[in-house]
């Protein structure tokens, strides 16, 4: 067997493959014994016919076609791998020649990965931002512990900004109530806009039993656009009333017996977090980094393909939450349809050059992955997913993503290994602990106070995000009485903010 290679560009080439007869001999017999099967001849057993009779019945080209579609992929397989050849995609495949008794001869053009010229990686140097907790962001913590300590209390006045009120809401189009356009008891907070437009204006200066229309556009399903009318009844009225900021406070919120103590356990929690952020910061400056520094072509194809795919998984997520792109791009603040599709592009070609970087320093270092590795990132990511290890791994199989998730290991593991040979500075020159930044296996929070400061997931220079702590929304709603136990709250899930995860390749 003949093969070439011939470079079409920096990320693509064609493949001109010269295959012997007497190497598709596994081909006829394949082809051959599946003909035998199918094709009825008087006088032979089914399986039984002999092949220059099958020749004659279905006719000779009709064979070598089908030994042409089956021979090829095992032998374009076996080329790319005697060439080593990174292909990204399927292959274009062209059969140029066949001369029966002779040769089999046909081209492959495939994007590969390109080649690239790596720099000295042994002098890099980050710089990130200090480890320095204000009294501000501690006042803002301990102030949203304090909003989960709130008491609800019944008011006999009109509702007012700030006030939690239980409403009725019935919506109409042309004089027709709406399909599942109408709720009761709802609690909502006068002030803070998240439901509708219009209808804080509708509610303040209404007291319990009153009612308000007014009209607001519908942001979702068949009429989404049309201005519906709605109609409001106020129910109840109730006030926020806080708890005093004192040692009491302190006591019933956490397991300190002082506000002091409490405002400390805070700043050594946010401290922990910024640690954290520190790691995140770090990575992501320096994989910038090495993109502004190595030239990394993007083969086009690819981009347009992870384009269309992420563009479908959009609209289903959209369908699914009953909205379209117009009401999607008005919920995140999106200017237009051509700015979504440019940003999401740009987002997708770093995230492809990352990816050929990586590969290329792992390729360079000759990183490897072992059980150990992949262990530990399946149990991480089982925890972010909120699934046990086990399943993870079963979706990994199911979804045919093993290979995928065996690649971005490798690629972690050579950004931690690199990150951890980086010179990490804060912003006032103080270098940066890389002890408190170094791949940690698995592991809970040190304590159950922990979960609003940091999750409990494996951790690694290259992968770390910043964990949230104490981020309760502000329209959650106080309780009506003291609570048996601490609770974490969670944030509310907009539909808007599914294409956040567009900026991850």
């Amino acid at each position: 067997m003949k093969s070439t290679i011939e470079n079409l560009g920096p990320t693509r080439v064609r493949l001109a493959i010269e295959v012997p007869w007497g190497d598709l001999d596994h081909a006829f017999g394949e082809v051959y014994k599946e003909l035998g099967r199918q094709v009825k001849v008087p006088g032979f057993r089914p399986g039984k016919v002999p092949n220059r009779i099958l020749d004659q019945r279905v006719g000779r080209p009709v064979v070598l076609e089908q030994v042409v579609q089956h021979a090829v992929p095992e032998v374009y397989s076996e080329v790319v791998r005697e060439n080593q050849v990174r292909p990204l995609s399927q292959p274009d495949v062209e059969v140029t020649r066949i001369d029966d008794g002779d040769t089999l001869a046909f081209t492959a053009e495939v994007d590969v990965a390109p080649q690239l010229e790596l720099p000295e990686l042994d002098s890099l140097a980050v710089t990130v931002d200090d480890v320095e907790v204000t009294d501000e962001e501690i006042d803002t913590q301990v102030s949203t512990m304090r909003e989960r300590f709130a008491m609800l209390t019944g008011v006999e006045r009109a509702a007012e900004d700030g006030d939690f009120v239980s409403i009725d809401l019935v919506a109409t189009l042309d004089g027709a109530e709406l399909e599942d356009g109408s709720t009761s008891g709802m609690s909502y907070e006068v002030g803070t806009g998240t439901l509708m437009d219009g209808l804080d204006e509708a509610v303040r200066g209404l007291s319990a039993d009153e009612s308000a229309t007014f009209t607001s556009p519908l942001l979702s399903g068949d009429n989404a656009g049309e201005a519906a009318e709605v109609t409001v009844t106020v129910r109840s009225v109730k006030t926020k009333e806080l708890p005093e900021l004192d040692d009491e406070f302190a006591s019933t919120a956490s397991e300190f017996d002082t506000l002091e103590e409490l405002r400390g356990d805070v700043r050594t929690r946010l401290s922990r977090v910024k640690v954290l952020q520190q790691g995140s910061q770090a990575r992501d400056k320096l994989v910038e980094q090495l993109l502004e520094t190595i030239e990394v072509p993007v083969p086009e194809k690819l981009v347009e393909r992870e384009l269309e795919w992420r563009t479908r998984a959009m609209e289903q997520e959209l369908a699914q939450a009953g909205m379209d792109w117009d009401a999607y791009f008005s919920a995140a603040g999106v200017d237009s349809r051509e700015a979504y599709d440019a940003d999401m592009k740009s987002n997708v070609e770093n995230a492809v050059r990352t990816q050929f970087v990586l590969d290329a320093i792992a390729d360079a270092r000759e990183v490897t992955v072992d059980n150990d590795d992949l262990s530990a990132q399946i149990m991480a990511q089982a925890q972010r997913n909120r699934v046990s290890p086990e399943q993870y791994a079963q979706q990994l199989q199911q979804g045919n993503n093993i290979a995928d998730f065996v690649a971005d290991v490798r690629r972690t593991k050579a950004l931690a290994q690199l990150l951890e040979q980086t010179t990490i500075t804060d912003a006032s020159g103080n270098a940066v602990d890389l002890e408190a930044l170094a791949p940690k296996t698995v592991r809970a929070a040190e304590s159950a106070e922990d979960e609003d400061a940091a999750e409990s997931v494996e951790e690694t220079p290259a992968e770390a995000e910043a964990p949230a702590v104490d981020e309760a929304p502000v329209d959650e709603a106080p309780v009506e009485e003291t609570p048996k136990a601490k609770k974490k709250a969670a944030p509310k899930k907009k539909a808007a903010a599914a294409a956040e995860d567009d900026a991850e390749a």
